[in-house]
């Protein structure tokens, strides 16, 4: 890939149509980066593929840019949705950066009887998936809900959607036994706090007909690393790690 900066535009983007960059970009780009009036620069909005766009002084503060070249079409990742119990600040950041590294679309912090976090703020959060996304080629930006509580997250799930519920204490089915028997399609993963899921929570997740319930072997895990875990599973197994859309035809098999 090239190292032109790369960043995230929430406005459409098409040959020649420039688009004014917000104070916090400008700085990053005059300021920060010292680039200079025409520099070449990487563009996406999650909707329009990716382009390569020249950089245009305004003033000392404020600048905009052109696009000239889409560069790499727009791909959607697989649809997927995180659901996770919030953990202290610093994990929790950990936690939404590589679900968005990882290529979950949909992502929904849940309060659970023993969860550690008393609120999240989703803008917050929201900007730390932006800016994963900058770092890692991805081409579209997961959205970050807000907080809702495990009950009302399970009353409006929809039913035909699976939920891979990962219990660190019932018996279980490992999940990549599980997902190897999988369609690739909609599928939601739940991942609970550290001191898991309480006994009423769990009597209730087992009761749903779209929850399956899946192990991640004999070890219990960090809330982050089983996150972690899970999402590698599933992407390996049902998701887009199985081909690679930038390979020719002839390389994909």
């Amino acid at each position: 890939m090239s190292s032109a900066p790369r960043l995230f535009i929430d406005a459409p983007l098409a040959e020649g149509q420039s688009v004014s960059l917000d104070e916090k970009q400008a700085k990053y780009l005059l300021r920060v980066m010292r680039l200079e009036d025409g520099a070449l620069l990487r563009v996406f909005n999650g909707r329009d593929g990716e382009w390569q766009a020249r950089l245009i002084h305004e003033s000392a503060k404020k600048a905009s840019l052109v696009p000239e070249v889409c560069t790499r079409p727009q791909l959607e990742t697989p649809d997927i949705m995180l659901l996770f119990a919030p953990l202290k600040k610093t994990r929790t950041n950990f936690v939404v950066e590589k679900a968005c590294e990882l290529g979950v679309r949909r992502i929904v912090p849940v309060m659970t009887e023993f969860t550690q976090a008393s609120r999240v703020r989703s803008d917050r959060l929201q900007a730390v998936v932006i800016e994963a996304a900058e770092q890692t080629e991805r081409m579209d930006i997961p959205t970050v809900e807000d907080d809702s509580s495990l009950w009302r997250a399970l009353d409006s799930w929809d039913a035909s959607v699976p939920l891979y519920y990962c219990d660190e204490a019932g018996a279980a089915a490992p999940m990549a036994d599980v997902l190897a028997k999988a369609d690739p399609a909609r599928a939601g993963l739940l991942i609970g706090p550290e001191g898991g899921f309480s006994p009423a929570e769990r009597d209730r997740l087992r009761a749903l007909d779209f929850v399956i319930p899946v192990t991640l072997g004999p070890r219990i895990l960090r809330a982050e690393t089983a996150v972690v875990s899970a999402l590698t599973l599933w992407q390996s197994l049902v998701g887009d790690w199985r081909d690679d859309p930038y390979l020719p035809e002839t390389e994909n098999g």
